[in-house]
C-alpha cells in the first residue's frame, strides 16, 4: 500500500502535532477551492433554485473553512493575533455591522 503523499518531509520524521497541522492546512486548502468553485458556478447558474442550492453548499464549505481556520488558529497564537489585527482594521471600515 503507497503511502498518501501529503508531507514535504518523511512522515516517519514528523510529530504528530506536524501532521496533523498540515492534514488541517490542507482541509483549509479544500474547503477554499470548493467556496471558489460555488462562486464560479453560481455566478453562471440561470436557475434560482439550483443557485439558493449551490449557496448553501458554499456555506457550508465556509463554515468548515472557518472550523479548520480557528483550530489553526488556536495551535498557532502568534497567528490568531495577527488575524485579529486584520479583522479589527477591517471592521472598522465596514459602515454596516456585519453578521
Amino acid at each position: 500500500m503507497m503511502e498518501y503523499v501529503q508531507y514535504d518531509e518523511p512522515s516517519s520524521e514528523l510529530s504528530q502535532q506536524s501532521r496533523t497541522f498540515a492534514r488541517m492546512i490542507s482541509s483549509l486548502s479544500e474547503e477554499a477551492e470548493a467556496i471558489k468553485r460555488y462562486e464560479q458556478r453560481m455566478s453562471i447558474e440561470t436557475n434560482g433554485t439550483a443557485r439558493a442550492i449551490m449557496a448553501l453548499a458554499q456555506l457550508d464549505a465556509f463554515r468548515h473553512f472557518n472550523q479548520s481556520l480557528e483550530f489553526l488558529l488556536k495551535e498557532k497564537p502568534e497567528w490568531c493575533q495577527m488575524l485579529q489585527t486584520t479583522l479589527e482594521s477591517c471592521l472598522a471600515s465596514v459602515s454596516e455591522p456585519v453578521l
